[in-house]
């Protein structure tokens, strides 16, 4: 970094922190209004709107201008939605963009974060487990039954985000949900949220959003775990070709950091 650009950033740290303690305090004030409204709303569909109106509420509040591109191609009958994951602004951004009628699904850890967890909760949000093979085996049955009952649902199939920019392995559940109602997979790429809130930063940065519609991709019901493989590799592939950010495939455990093997770009399982 150059002598200007130092002093540049060193004299721009005082707007920088007093935009993200606005923000902060947007997001929360926003938050609560919505919690009192989730409270009062009867029906689902109702209060997905409110989430709806708030998520596109904080984003123009905060600066972050969003563009949704190709919206057209999500069908309007069931489908699964599935994006990149870079940031926590990644759900704030499908909701405002997303019609109501998707619920989202979920960690199973975001349910025990105070107000957020009690916010996806009555958005009626699915949570799933990542480490107890049994409970989220369970949590899997669950889906596939709302899948089947004519539930869209968005997945971030990545699981999780890390701070080296790039895709990780995609996990199966958002493409067996699919491959088993028959429904299509509509992949989808958001772009701007690593900047704004990348992992580790507490504050957020101003800029403009955009969530990328991409083709869906289509199976017959009935399907088998091949298909639902392939339902996976070829929506991974989709969003990379769009993402502009590296592959970070690494290994078969997303868990494992990438960098702790050599990159390549491959199937992953």
């Amino acid at each position: 970094m150059s002598r200007l650009a130092t002093l540049r950033f060193v004299a721009l740290a005082p707007v920088r922190v007093v935009y993200g303690l606005w923000a902060l305090l947007a997001f929360l004030a926003v938050s609560l209004t919505l919690l009192v409204l989730l409270a009062v709303l009867p029906g689902i569909h109702r209060r997905r709107a409110a989430g709806r109106a708030a998520a596109r509420t904080v984003l123009w509040l905060a600066g972050m201008p969003l563009t949704v591109r190709h919206l057209e191609r999500i069908p309007a009958g069931q489908c699964v939605v599935v994006c990149n994951h870079a940031s926590y602004l990644d759900g704030i951004v499908l909701t405002a963009a997303l019609p109501a009628r998707f619920g989202f699904v979920i960690k199973r850890e975001m349910a025990a974060v105070p107000l957020a967890g009690l916010v996806l909760k009555r958005l009626g949000s699915e949570f799933v487990e990542r480490f107890d093979r049994q409970r989220g085996a369970a949590d899997a049955r669950r889906m596939l039954r709302n899948a089947r009952n004519g539930h869209s649902l968005a997945f971030f199939p990545e699981g999780t985000f890390t701070r080296i920019p790039g895709l990780l392995k995609f996990h199966t559940g958002a493409f067996a949900s699919a491959a088993r109602a028959g429904c299509p997979v509509v992949p989808a790429v958001v772009r701007g949220t690593r900047r704004a809130l990348p992992p580790g930063r507490t504050l957020p940065l101003p800029g403009p959003l955009e969530l990328l519609i991409l083709a869906p991709l289509v199976s017959a019901a009935g399907a088998t775990e091949q298909v639902a493989a392939e339902l996976r590799d070829g929506a991974r592939a989709a969003i990379l070709a769009e993402l502009g950010e590296p592959d970070l495939t690494c290994c078969d455990d997303t868990a494992r950091p990438p960098g702790t093997a050599r990159a390549r770009s491959a199937r992953v399982s």
